[in-house]
């Protein structure tokens, strides 16, 4: 048991059984993997369901990160459980009640969802490759279509028609998958870091940031090792998004924190203590000012300027990377900052991060690491690109 918790030092006066943190940074992986997958999905769902052109080059490619990352969205909680083995009982004796125990059908019901969605968007690429004189090549692609080869207009359409309808399905499936972890911190009224109305907003309108983030620099990096050019509108419909998500996601969270100095609740000034001091440099320094006001002041000077070509390239790049670096902390800040502030709202602990171990600093890269993977091996299956005639930038 003892390396299933962590050994904290702390001040004040906090209860004997707070001297250990339950949530370690897997909880702090789990939430961050959930919101790339949101994200992710709103991308693609902007071109499958809504028709907007200009992300037609990233929309195959951002299903496919969608579908990656959810196969691996529950490995933080199987690494943090004790006996793993023992996740199927919480499907087979649901406890109705708890939101944590119903994530199993949510995570099955979104990933045979994805699965489908995907098996329709890339149905007729596979037709074609289901021709190839290598035998095993040829038989795979030719099971992944159930042994069809029809790809005429109707069942054209009728590919069309199901994809239409599984994103619009996919929509609030994706952000209820990560919306309801928002609701698992928020309903917690023990806490008040947790305790807010707003925090399902906030982890939904984060979840966009991440995913688009993410996708914009995974079309970048792959692009340019694909020596392709990169789609300037698609990339600037990208930025777009990221920043108006970004500038409306800082000013929810800033009403949040207002709100909770505003109530003046019991044990607001060991909060107030917080923020101004261990919480200081994750929270003020990197989740609001290098990680969203910086992005959001290059990405106003570019939009503003009609910036083109390598230096937009390199901006939103840069702002993409400080985007995913603000919403991972405002996971940490959340899930370990929570843990942090004592029940008795009199002590303060800090936890201390391991680097190796089941629940350590190393564990948590394998776990973000592993649906890049997994992704690489996907396009090489199932290349998504579409042809582009814009100039490499």
């Amino acid at each position: 048991m003892e390396g299933l918790f962590h050994t904290m030092s702390y001040t004040g006066y906090v209860y004997p059984n707070e001297t250990v943190i339950p949530w370690t940074i897997l909880i702090v992986v789990y939430p961050y993997m959930t919101g790339l997958v949101a994200g992710a999905f709103t991308v693609s769902s902007m071109y499958h369901v809504f028709g907007i052109q200009k992300y037609k080059p990233v929309a195959r490619f951002a299903l496919l990160t969608a579908l990656c990352f959810m196969l691996f969205v529950p490995a933080p909680l199987l690494l943090h459980l004790g006996h793993p083995e023992r996740a199927f009982n919480a499907m087979i004796t649901p406890h109705l009640t708890s939101a944590f125990a119903m994530f199993g059908f949510f995570a099955a019901f979104y990933i045979i969802l994805v699965s489908l969605e995907s098996w329709f968007a890339f149905r007729v690429d596979n037709v074609a490759r289901s021709k190839s004189p290598n035998r095993l090549k040829r038989f795979f692609y030719r099971a992944l279509t159930l042994w069809s080869d029809d790809v005429s207009e109707r069942a054209r359409a009728f590919d069309h028609k199901w994809l239409f309808v599984l994103a619009i399905i996919g929509i609030p499936g994706a952000h209820g998958l990560h919306g309801y972890v928002g609701f698992v911190f928020g309903s917690l009224k023990a806490r008040e870091w947790w305790g807010s109305d707003l925090m399902p907003v906030i982890f939904l309108f984060s979840a966009v940031i991440s995913g688009v983030a993410l996708l914009i620099v995974l079309y970048v990096v792959v692009s340019k090792v694909r020596r392709t050019p990169i789609d300037q509108d698609c990339l600037r419909g990208l930025a777009q998004t990221l920043w108006g998500f970004l500038m409306f996601g800082v000013l929810i969270e800033v009403v949040e924190l207002a709100n909770l100095f505003y109530k003046n609740l019991e044990g607001i000034e060991l909060i107030r203590t917080f923020i101004e001091g261990p919480l200081f440099f994750s929270y003020i320094v990197l989740q609001f000012g290098i990680g969203a006001a910086l992005p959001i002041l290059i990405l106003t000077v570019m939009m503003f300027s009609g910036t083109r070509g390598t230096p937009f390239v390199v901006g939103t790049f840069a702002s993409a990377t400080l985007a995913l670096v603000s919403v991972f902390m405002m996971r940490w800040n959340v899930v370990i900052g929570g843990q942090e502030i004592s029940k008795t709202m009199k002590g303060l602990l800090s936890y201390n991060l391991e680097i190796w171990g089941p629940e350590g600093l190393m564990a948590a890269i394998g776990v973000l690491v592993a649906p890049l993977i997994l992704l690489w091996i996907m396009t090489r299956l199932f290349p998504p690109w579409e042809p582009t005639k814009q100039p490499v930038s």
